[in-house]
């Protein structure tokens, strides 16, 4: 259709409807009536041009071709504006009168009158059979916008009843499969979204975008991909194994292209036939997920009425979309809160696996006997909670074998069920009192379900990949599983933990006295940490951590006492004899991260 033919105008009360309906729906008419119209007129100038010029047979082919596959775009494009326009249709009664033709028909030859009104006009100047044919055609619009409009009317009045908008136009090749296809070997994961109206599933297939790094897909666009690269015309023609091969293929082909992507998102499963087909070719790669949720909650989410949903619904389950639910590896009851499903989907997205630990005795941690004693105290009154408990570590220097007295905390992991956090905090309580005060004891608490469902902080990531790493656990029960944290996962935690260092960093720099030593100098330590992260090194120990830090590209070498000098002035009162180097060191660090992230 050249840029000067006419758009498609709607008659004035079918346009009052719809500009009526809800911004989401509006759009989407919007979209599919213009593209309906575009697609009529590329019919239209494709067959004058296979009608007029001399062509040869390969080029009547090929004109062929492409108006089956517009025709197909064509029907594709109307039965979508069919399940918007059908919202508008009252329930009415069954026994009202059916029209011969839905909306969308009607719209079609609306478009269609339109363009031979423009083409006629055209050739009215050199042709008079077209200059009397104007007038006719511009009548006949007239009358055909009167009736759209009244069967709009009536069928929103339930006056009149629909049919069923689905055409099942068969176009292109038949389902024969040339050759057998398998998954490829990068195509690691799929996850496929499926559910009806309003369920959630765009909501679902988003947040496992965001929060794991899964590569999105429209079911839609992979077939009408797959279609244009094998010259299809209608890929929903095809028998359900053959679509499932198409999907199949252009999954792989994205994935071969893509070799670092882990995870891939499809949705939406409307078509139960295919997707089992794709199942049985994929196995436990495919893992389908199906979002269910009462037709109430969903009208009540939609914010449209409650028929306009009852009309998605239909067209979706007349493809089979109620079905999938029988086929699912995961059914998702979406009725609860946001923070359920989304522990759900993690869970899904990313599983949780057995960990192999390694276990240790506190005695076999460089901890002075009175700290260990209390720790295997602890460890023991743990244990015996049974499986309430999964979990108990000393965490950072104890693991990693530079626990120094009077200067480091015990930082203590604890993963216990919530109906067990009571009888952890009687034990806590035994372990300060036999400390005494030997060490500070820095508790934190974490249920399974929280791990699993992966609402960690930064520093709890950090943990659990050092316990995958082999740092020594002081209780694993058995059946312990764990989310498996890679680098690439620290190196994006690094970047939002980093931050609040920073901000914790110039407090305590404001107001360096000596008692902020100890402060000043492990966030200084952190924040070398985190920033060594994002360069991809991974240094463990202050001293380590604070030289590898000095070879920063632009960062002046941080030159401060070691931390046996530090930890050893703090624990004999002499902090102010060391702090002004790291003060020195903090003031560095502080120029050269402003600097970097200058405008």
């Amino acid at each position: 259709m050249t840029q000067k033919s006419p758009p498609l105008v709607l008659p004035p009360s079918l346009s009052r409807t719809v500009a009526a309906l809800p911004d989401k729906d509006r759009n989407r008419l919007d979209d599919t009536i213009t593209r309906l119209h575009t697609v009529n007129g590329r019919l239209w100038d494709t067959e004058d041009r296979v009608r007029g010029a001399l062509l040869s047979a390969a080029q009547v082919a090929d004109c062929k071709r492409e108006i089956d596959q517009l025709n197909a775009e064509r029907n594709l494009l109307a039965e979508r504006a069919d399940e918007v326009l059908g919202s508008l249709a009252d329930a009415g009664r069954a026994d009202v009168p059916l029209h011969t033709e839905t909306l969308a028909s009607v719209v079609d030859r609306l478009s269609v009158l339109t363009l031979r009104i423009w083409h006629s006009e055209r050739a009215a100047a050199r042709d008079e059979l077209a200059r009397r044919r104007v007038p006719v055609l511009r009548g006949q619009r007239e009358e055909l916008c009167a009736a759209l409009d009244a069967l709009a009317s009536d069928v929103a009045a339930g006056r009149r009843r629909l049919p069923v908008p689905a055409r099942f136009k068969l176009y292109g090749r038949d389902g024969a499969a040339p050759a057998e296809i398998k998954p490829s070997r990068r195509l690691r994961r799929v996850l496929a979204f499926g559910g009806l109206s309003e369920c959630g599933k765009s909501t679902s297939a988003e947040f496992v975008q965001r929060t794991c790094g899964a590569q999105r897909f429209k079911i839609g666009f992979l077939l009408r991909q797959a279609a244009h690269r094998e010259g299809l015309a209608d890929p929903y023609a095809l028998s359900p194994r053959r679509q499932a091969e198409l999907l199949l293929g252009e999954l792989n082909r994205f994935a071969d292209a893509h070799v670092d992507t882990e995870l891939f998102t499809i949705e939406s499963v409307h078509d139960d036939a295919s997707i089992a087909e794709l199942k049985r070719i994929m196995g436990d790669a495919l893992q389908i997920v199906y979002l269910d949720a009462s037709f109430a909650v969903r009208v009540e989410r939609s914010g449209t009425p409650a028929q306009a949903v009852a009309a998605k619904d239909e067209i979706k389950m007349s493809r089979g979309a109620h079905q999938v639910a029988a086929l699912a590896d995961h059914v998702i009851d979406n009725t609860g809160s946001i923070a359920a499903l989304r522990a759900r989907l993690r869970r899904i997205a990313a599983p949780p696996a057995s960990t192999a630990l390694r276990a240790a005795t506190p005695y076999g941690l460089g901890l002075p006997a009175a700290v260990a004693s209390a720790t295997a105290d602890f460890t023991d009154a743990v244990r015996a909670y049974g499986p309430g408990v999964r979990l108990a570590a000393l965490t950072g220097s104890p693991g990693e074998g530079s626990w120094i007295a009077g200067w480091s905390d015990l930082d203590l992991l604890v993963v216990a069920e919530h109906e067990a956090i009571g009888r952890v905090h009687e034990a806590l309580e035994q372990y300060r009192t036999a400390l005494g005060g030997a060490a500070s004891l820095g508790p934190t608490l974490v249920t399974p379900g929280e791990l699993t469902a992966r609402r960690l902080t930064p520093r709890l990531a950090f943990v659990l990949h050092q316990l995958q790493q082999g740092s020594p656990v002081l209780h694993a029960a058995p059946s312990l599983e764990l989310p498996t944290i890679s680098r690439g996962e620290l190196v994006f935690a690094a970047v939002r933990e980093l931050p609040q260092v920073i901000l914790t960093m110039r407090r305590l720099r404001a107001d360096a006295g000596p008692t902020a030593l100890r402060q000043l100098y492990k966030h200084l330590v952190l924040a070398c940490r985190l920033l060594l992260r994002e360069h991809n090194q991974w240094e463990s120990g202050p001293d380590r951590i604070l030289a590898a830090a000095s070879r920063m590209p632009g960062l002046t070498a941080l030159a401060t006492p070691s931390l046996a000098e530090i930890s050893s002035a703090w624990r004999d009162g002499e902090a102010e004899l060391v702090l002004k180097p790291v003060t020195v060191a903090v003031d560095q660090l502080l120029t050269w991260y402003a600097a970097q992230l200058a405008a």
